[in-house]
């Protein structure tokens, strides 16, 4: 996930969260790691908000061992021998851990059972603390002060921290005998993970170990509609963005007492990128950032002030003017846009099935508890501009090296961190982690499938999942990629193993993937293109590609709320500035730039 500053939830934040700004979308990308001008006049405001910050709150944190940012918290116990697995005999002991997201329980992980068992194994607990308020001002601070949690998932944050010199260097440790799993899982990749002074400073998220494997579900993007409206429809076919707001209005209007929202937007912060990235999907191509890449010419074009644009903001424009937009999307946090999918009033919007996870697992559990509330569940549709476009939602394998888990500067014991991380990439703790233990969260048949029987999936609501460790491993630690396959032909993902996605399915699911003559999510989707650079935005741009980006990102945040609020025959006058004020950015240079680091690509996996 990535993280940035501009629009989040208050406009006003200063020239010092200003400063720091990257990008607000889920395309961030590495940066070169040499020293930047801007850097420096960056700390040094920075500095004086850490020095307001320090005055302001004294040292009433001085003595508390385990509420520091920075450090690790030995424990007493057992004995003083340990070894490179871990260190199950070492002294316990308690590393902080910072992860850039919101909305999230702050949590130790020995807390969970399965964070209690890696810590019998090892020693080691996490105290894992959650964002909240601005990631970039959080990140400025701990840059400031020089003062770092043992571990940090910095997201967005992640190209400021690096050239502050706030992570070590990972390289010694990659293609090390001494830590067998770890080169297991990333060795392969070592070349890929370098950054532009060669040495790594995270362990990316998206390391697929083994046979890759296609996931059934869809957990990126998707236009999403309420169940009942498609049931109420007669499971009609919705292929085009016409067809879509069609239905979602002939609902509305079929049930004018019940105060329904027809379509709600994404926008808050960094997840501003759920509003921009809809013309690109909707023209037939997959997330790649700020471009579309041709197939044939692999001439890379930004989608901002095209005609795919134009008609996508035309087309908010006219349900707004019909009274289906909700006005607060462009107000409206996170937090507050969760809410408003769960209220069963919001009949449709588009995202991506990740982002919108904790939302889609509560009206499960609500469904699965009373059936009767399943209609308010989402269906996922590849909608796409006309009926001629082959959509291109569900992503091709790919490699993203700009997010991860780093060690920072601040750890006081870094070699502890790695070896618990080799103990953690074994297989047998990588089944713990996504699977659970045999027995209670899975079971084995005669061949040595693995699977869960429907008690153990009734059960496994969000609170279950994260009293457990599931929820809290799920994602920002080193593992094996979720399209990862296990050495004896079982999926490391659960989700991902066809006997378990079948044993999900309710009998609602059924229904209605039978209603549509599939039997899983995915494949109401076209099969994703072979793209060997994808994706796009994980390319490593330079000062000029950045600024780009910031500037268009800023403009868009001014000119699209006025695109969609404006009266109907207002609307191409408001598009007419959007554009000229776009005009102004270098296009041209940042569309050159792109096309010549695809064209690479391809001639490299030509070889």
């Amino acid at each position: 996930m990535t993280f940035s500053l501009v629009g989040k939830q208050s406009a006003g934040r200063g020239i010092i969260l200003k400063v720091l700004t990257i990008h607000p979308e889920l395309k961030g990308v590495q940066k070169k790691v040499s020293k930047k001008r801007w850097l420096a006049s960056t700390l040094s405001l920075i500095m004086v908000l850490a020095l307001v910050l320090t005055a302001c709150s004294g040292k009433k944190e001085a003595g508390n061992s385990n509420s520091g940012a920075s450090g690790s918290s030995p424990t007493s116990n057992s004995s003083d021998s340990g070894g490179d697995s871990g260190g199950a005999a070492q002294d316990k002991v308690t590393f902080t851990m910072f992860v850039a997201v919101q909305g999230e329980k702050d949590v130790n992980t020995n807390e969970t059972v399965i964070g209690k068992k890696l810590e019998e194994q090892t020693g080691v607990n996490f105290k894992i603390e959650h964002l909240v308020g601005d990631l970039q001002t959080k990140i400025g601070t701990m840059i400031a002060s020089n003062d770092y949690p043992d571990v940090l998932v910095p997201d967005d944050g992640i190209e400021n921290v690096i050239e502050a010199g706030g992570f070590i260097d990972l390289t010694p440790y990659i293609d090390n005998d001494k830590y067998p799993n770890i080169k297991k899982v990333y060795g392969p990749y070592k070349n890929l993970m370098k950054w532009d002074d060669g040495k790594i400073y995270i362990f990316p998220f998206s390391t697929v170990v083994g046979e890759y494997n296609p996931d059934p579900n869809i957990n990126q993007g998707a236009f999403w509609v309420q169940r009942r409206v498609l049931e109420w429809g007669g499971y009609p076919k919705i292929k085009t963005v016409e067809q879509y707001f069609k239905l979602i209005e002939d609902f509305v209007n079929a049930h004018p007492d019940e105060d329904l929202i027809g379509f709600v937007t994404l926008t808050d912060d960094w997840r501003f990128f759920a509003t921009t990235n809809v013309p690109n999907h909707l023209a037939g191509y997959p997330n790649d950032g700020e471009v579309m890449v041709d197939m044939q010419t692999h001439e890379a074009k930004i989608y901002a002030g095209t005609d795919w644009e134009y008609r996508w903001y035309k087309k908010l424009n006219e349900i707004n003017a019909k009274g289906l937009f909700d006005k607060q999307s462009f107000v409206d946090n996170y937090d507050q846009y969760i809410a408003k999918l769960t209220s069963h009033k919001v009949l449709g919007f588009f995202d991506y099935g990740w982002q919108v996870g904790t939302a889609n697992n509560a009206l499960r559990d609500a469904a699965l508890a009373d059936p009767s509330l399943d209609g308010y569940r989402y269906f996922p549709l590849p909608v796409v501009f006309d009926e001629n476009i082959k959509d291109q939602y569900l992503d091709p394998p790919g490699y993203v090296a700009n997010r991860g888990f780093g060690i920072t500067s601040s750890a006081k014991d870094p070699e502890r961190i790695i070896a618990f991380i080799d103990t953690l990439l074994s297989e047998e703790n990588q089944i713990l982690v996504k699977w659970g233990i045999e027995g209670e969260t899975y079971l084995r048949d005669e061949n040595g499938r693995m699977y869960r029987t429907k008690e153990m999936v009734d059960k496994m609501t969000q609170k279950f999942n994260e009293d457990y460790g599931f929820t809290v491993f799920d994602w920002d630690w080193p593992h094996y990629g979720t399209n990862s396959t296990l050495s004896d032909g079982n999926a490391a993902s659960p989700g991902l193993q066809p006997e378990v996605f079948q044993m999900t399915l309710t009998d609602a699911d059924k229904k209605i993937l039978s209603a549509y003559g599939v039997q899983t999510y995915a494949e109401m989707f076209a099969d994703p293109d072979e793209r060997p650079w994808y994706p796009a935005w994980g390319f490593a741009k330079d000062e000029p590609r950045q600024l780009f980006e910031q500037q268009k990102s800023d403009l868009q945040r001014n000119h699209i709320p006025k695109l969609v609020l404006s009266k109907p025959e207002e609307f191409d006058k408001a598009w007419d500035e959007y554009t000229k004020a776009l005009g102004k950015l270098d296009v041209q240079g940042y569309e050159q730039w792109f096309t010549q680091k695809v064209k690479e690509v391809v001639a490299n996996a030509q070889k």
